[in-house]
C-alpha cells in the first residue's frame, strides 16, 4: 500500500498550516485547497506559495462552486478539514456540510477528518451557552458524515499549548506572568496540554492506520496531563522564582461572563469546562484510541521544554 494522497482544506489556518507540513514531512502527496475568497490577504498567499516550494500542490476550489470541490476531492484519498471553529477568529464549521456533499458525490475518499482538534464534542452535550454551539455544530457535522457512510477519524487534541500553556492558562494573554498568577479553584484539575506541531504529526499518522478508522483519537500523552499548579511549578522552576497565587472560585468565574462580548463568553464557558469540570481527563477512553500509545515513536514536546521558549 502506498501512502495516501491528502487534501487539506483550511491549510493557511492556525492548525492547517501545521497539518500541511506534517503531511509533506511524512511523505504524502499533499494538496492544499486554494480558495478565491482569499482576496488580498498577502500572508495567506505567501504561505500557499511556501507550501508549493515544499512540494505541495495548490488546487483551486470554492465553497460556492460545488463542482470545484468535487474535482479537488477526486484528486486524493484523504481529506482533512481544519477550518476555524473559534469565535475570536472566524467561526465557520458549518461550511463543512458543503465539503461533505462534495466528498459524497466524488465517492473516492477513504478517510475524512473534519475540523475538530479540541475537546470531544460527543462528551459536551451539557456544555454551557453560548459556547456549546461549537460542540453542537461539530456533532451535526459528525452525524452528516456518518449518515453518508463516509469513513472518518475524529481528532480530540485537547488544549493547544500556545493558547493554554504559554500563558499558564491565564485568559487575555499569551505570555506567562512573572509575578502574579490566578488559579482556577484549587488549580488541581487535570488538563491536557499539546504542542500544535505534535498534534499535526499525530493527525497525519492516523490517516493510513486501520486502527483509527471510524474512531475518535485522543491525543493525551501521559507526561502532558498536568494540573494548572503543576504547569505553574514548571515555569517557576525555569525562572527560579515563586509566583504570587490567587484563586477564583467556580461561582465568581462564571459570574465574570456577564456583560462580556460573545467571543469572551464562549471562552469563559470553555475554560470552565476545562479547569473546573476537568472535561479533558475526567473520563476513560472507551471505544477511541490514544495517540501516544498508537505511535510511541513520536517524541512529543513536554511542557517544561515548551515553556523554556518564554523564559
Amino acid at each position: 500500500m502506498g501512502k495516501s494522497k491528502v487534501l487539506v482544506v483550511g491549510g493557511t489556518g492556525y492548525i492547517g498550516r501545521r497539518i500541511v507540513k506534517a503531511s509533506l514531512e511524512q511523505g504524502h502527496e499533499t494538496y492544499v485547497l486554494q480558495r478565491p475568497d482569499i482576496g488580498l490577504e498577502t500572508e495567506k498567499v505567501q504561505m500557499l506559495l511556501s507550501f508549493k516550494k515544499l512540494g505541495a500542490h495548490l488546487v483551486e476550489g470554492s465553497f460556492s462552486n460545488h463542482q470545484s470541490l468535487v474535482d479537488a476531492v477526486k484528486l486524493v484519498d484523504v481529506v482533512i478539514c481544519t477550518m476555524s471553529g473559534v469565535h475570536f477568529r472566524s467561526h465557520n464549521l458549518m461550511l463543512q456540510l458543503k465539503l461533505i456533499e462534495a466528498i459524497k458525490d466524488a465517492g473516492n475518499v477513504k478517510r475524512f477528518l473534519p475540523s475538530e482538534f479540541g475537546m470531544d464534542p460527543a462528551l459536551m452535550g451539557h456544555a454551557l451557552e453560548p459556547g456549546r454551539v461549537t460542540f453542537d455544530e461539530k456533532m451535526t457535522i459528525r452525524k452528516t458524515i456518518e449518515d453518508a457512510n463516509i469513513p472518518f477519524t475524529y481528532i480530540s487534541a485537547n488544549c493547544f499549548a500556545a493558547y493554554f500553556a504559554g500563558n499558564l492558562s491565564q485568559m487575555g494573554t499569551l505570555f506567562p506572568p512573572r509575578d502574579k498568577v490566578v488559579l482556577y479553584g484549587d488549580g488541581n484539575v487535570k488538563v491536557v496540554y499539546m504542542d500544535e506541531d505534535d498534534v499535526a504529526t499525530y493527525t497525519i499518522k492516523t490517516i493510513d492506520d486501520p486502527r483509527t478508522l471510524n474512531k475518535t483519537i485522543y491525543i493525551r500523552p501521559p507526561e502532558n496531563i498536568l494540573t494548572q499548579r503543576e504547569l505553574i511549578e514548571k515555569w517557576e522552576k525555569i525562572i527560579g522564582k515563586q509566583l504570587e497565587k490567587s484563586t477564583i472560585s467556580e461561582q465568581d468565574f462564571l459570574s465574570s461572563m456577564k456583560g462580556l462580548d460573545l467571543a469572551s463568553q464562549v471562552g469563559v464557558g470553555h475554560f470552565y469546562h476545562i479547569f473546573y469540570e476537568g472535561c479533558l481527563a475526567n473520563f476513560e477512553i472507551g471505544d477511541g484510541e490514544e495517540a501516544s500509545k498508537l505511535y510511541p515513536e513520536v517524541q512529543y514536546t513536554r511542557m517544561d521544554e515548551f515553556l523554556k521558549l518564554y523564559a
